[in-house]
């Protein structure tokens, strides 16, 4: 009776044991698969950069310490294939070099109502939302996976077949002074801000219409 017990028991365990290994597996592709969509996110923002620079020289020649700098910024973004903690490191540069580079745009008129521009800019804006669901939804499948990494019992599994946790991807940490680019068509054109995690903003908008008159606050009689 008690054989039956104790065979009972470690047929259980090693139900267990393959069941808990399996899932890890299933959530470590789960990670990779998440950090593929981030890859395919930061690819086409760098495929869009050279064409936004060349856009923007095109009005602004005598940038050129912009453009070298979004350029550069760009050369390591796309060189760094490290870890997801290192590739978010080399996005903050990135991102403020394009902050500067929207910034020189504010200052044009003409470009600002460039159609190719625009086009830009909105795509800009489109893959900064597909990239920031796209790290949502790798963050939370890592923190679920960190999370058995350390749990009993399945972290006698992880240690035992080598199941380490993963790192997030936290652009944040590395973007001090913004965040992504966002177009706003809530105004008369597109206009782009970068929000900072702490609330902070700093933005490009677009021109005030010289024609609209102002209309002064109210006060109280006097």
């Amino acid at each position: 009776m008690w054989i039956w017990i104790v065979l009972g028991i470690l047929v259980l365990a090693g139900v267990g044991a393959v069941v808990s290994y399996n899932r890890f597996i299933s959530q470590k592709n789960l990670v990779k698969d998440a950090w593929a969509n981030i890859d395919t996110e930061l690819r086409r923002r760098y495929d869009l950069i050279p064409n936004l620079v060349e856009t923007v020289r095109g009005y602004a020649t005598h940038e050129k310490e912009v453009f070298e700098n979004v350029t550069k910024a760009r050369a390591m973004a796309t060189s760094a294939t490290g870890s997801p903690a290192e590739q978010a490191a080399a996005e903050g540069p990135l991102i403020a070099a394009l902050r500067q580079l929207l910034a020189v745009a504010e200052a044009y008129p003409d470009l600002k109502a460039n159609q190719n521009f625009l086009a830009l800019q909105a795509e800009l804006s489109n893959t900064e939302d597909r990239l920031q669901t796209a790290r949502r939804f790798y963050n939370a499948n890592v923190r679920d996976f960190n999370r058995r990494v350390k749990q009993f019992p399945s972290v006698l599994i992880a240690s035992m077949f080598g199941f380490k946790e993963e790192e997030f991807f936290e652009v944040e940490e590395a973007i001090r002074e913004g965040g992504p680019p966002q177009v706003n068509f809530t105004q008369p054109g597109p206009s782009v801000s970068f929000e900072g995690p702490r609330g902070s903003e700093s933005s490009v908008t677009p021109a005030a219409d010289p024609t609209a008159s102002e209309v002064p606050p109210d006060r109280p009689d006097e």
